[in-house]
């Protein structure tokens, strides 16, 4: 039979485990949340810089390290000769999607390869959304895809992107 000290003591060390624990989880969780604010904070720059994606009037719905989601509505002037949205236009949503999820650090991460699949046309009017989830990332590479659905839900197209990271720091501008 354990004495009421031993007992205490027992106690003792097991709430100074369960303390070390909570803190170590409690560590990890603040370093995740500072590490979503930095790739928010880098996002944001990236796109306060993105003119392109700006004049075709894209909207950063999402921006999470590893997924992102991005919508676009066409109009007149961004239809090809069949009157439907150019194909061009939908890679370069998705792109951007794709960009924004895969900077997920504070080094300059760029496209190394992209191919998209259209399985739908759209017309002008329509308001397109592309979202982009990580599927791996190792080193300094990153997979990544990307689903562009139009108001409906349908699938407009599908997109692999392939990331890698550079040597070069984001540079955000002073605010």
């Amino acid at each position: 039979m354990l004495s009421v000290a031993a007992t205490a003591r027992g106690l003792d060390e097991e709430l100074q485990m369960t303390d070390a624990a909570t803190d170590a989880t409690t560590d990890a969780a603040t370093d995740e949340v500072a590490a979503d604010v930095e790739a928010h904070r880098i996002n944001r720059a990236m796109m306060d810089r993105d003119l392109a994606s700006a004049a075709l009037g894209m909207v950063v719905e999402r921006d999470d390290p590893g997924h992102a989601v991005v919508s676009m509505r066409v109009r007149d002037d961004m239809t090809n000769g069949f009157h439907i949205t150019h194909g061009g236009l939908v890679f370069t949503l998705a792109d951007t999607a794709f960009a924004i999820a895969c900077n997920e650090d504070d080094n300059v991460t760029v496209a190394a390869g992209a191919d998209i699949t259209f399985l739908k046309s759209t017309v002008a009017g329509q308001t397109l959304t592309a979202t982009a989830v990580r599927r791996a990332r190792s080193g300094r590479t990153g997979l990544y895809d990307v689903t562009v659905v139009d108001d409906h839900g349908d699938t407009v197209a599908e997109f692999r992107g392939r990331s890698i990271s550079t040597n070069r720091p984001f540079t955000a501008p002073i605010a």
